[in-house]
């Protein structure tokens, strides 16, 4: 736990004892990784995890009186998709040792990008009398911990909708439509939407195995991402500030574009390329199999 100075007594950091978080699978759970770089936006988020509280010593060592309401507190932030909420909480009335299952789950599209989940210990309720260097604000933070997952692996993750192509305008036998807006400032978040049409079966399932895909749904996946790599590659080399050197917002559009174009090209310059795909687009579109790796199911 990192300390800081803070207007009010807070208590020593072994008053709070906890256990690492783990992930919850299919097949039972393991402590949560670094990354997780076959997540997509499909597969949901299941962590667990015990935290031990010696609410005496905690209430003694801030000057707080026995009857002082504590509250233990999970709440998260996505730094891909920029939201954050709460997870969850459980309120400390009793006194001696306390032993609190934590259990969160979290809607894979919610988030992205690095995921940050803080546990904290809080006062629960506002007190008007107590000592003055004692919290009384109710959300005084009196202890926290934090725990970081990165989400995205190689691929570009951006938010996508399962529906009916034969609703829209969009071609009914498409599979799959990326949508592209905004300036390359915009957030990416808001730019970007693949769209998988539920009549088409075959995508429609891969993405729902995506979090434990079979030999044919990964030929799909990789399909996909060889499409909407492709998709967004050629609208940045249609953009004329899309250019070597040129540098863009933190989570926008125009930085998640040179990441890929980065990824995909290492070494190539965004002018080459770009000559590359006006004077020969058939060579392009082969260099760009090449660079997505397509149909490698081993990805």
């Amino acid at each position: 736990m990192s300390r800081r100075a803070l207007p009010y007594r807070i208590p020593s950091e072994d008053v709070v004892q906890v256990d690492p978080w783990d992930l919850i699978t299919d097949d039972g759970h393991i402590p949560m990784p670094e990354a997780l770089p076959d997540w997509d936006y499909q597969m949901d988020l299941h962590l667990r995890r015990t935290v031990r509280i010696d609410q005496d010593r905690a209430r003694s060592q801030t000057g707080l009186p026995p009857e002082a309401v504590l509250m233990l507190a999970v709440v998260w932030t996505a730094t891909g998709s920029n939201l954050s909420g709460p997870a969850q909480h459980v309120r400390l009335t009793g006194s001696g040792s306390a032993a609190v299952s934590l259990d969160v789950r979290l809607r894979g599209s919610d988030l992205g990008g690095l995921l940050l989940v803080d546990t904290a210990l809080l006062l629960a309720e506002h007190r008007s009398e107590g000592r003055p260097s004692s919290p009384r604000r109710a959300g005084s933070v009196l202890w926290s911990d934090r725990s970081a997952l990165r989400l995205q692996g190689d691929a570009p993750q951006f938010p996508m909708a399962v529906i009916d192509f034969g609703r829209t305008s969009f071609p009914d036998g498409a599979a799959w439509h990326l949508q592209i807006s905004g300036n390359l400032e915009s957030a990416t978040m808001g730019s970007l939407l693949l769209l998988v049409n539920e009549r088409n079966t075959a995508v429609a399932t891969a993405f729902e195995n995506a979090g434990k895909p079979r030999d044919i749904d990964r030929i799909v996946l990789s399909a996909v991402y060889a499409d909407t790599a492709r998709t967004m590659i050629e609208h940045a080399l249609s953009l004329d500030e899309f250019v070597d050197g040129a540098e863009f917002p933190a989570e926008s559009l125009g930085e998640t574009l040179t990441a890929l174009f980065d990824q995909l090209f290492p070494g190539r310059s965004i002018s080459d390329m770009r000559l590359r795909r006006h004077q020969s687009p058939s060579l392009f579109a082969s260099e760009m199999q090449e660079a997505v790796k397509i149909f490698e199911v081993s990805r």
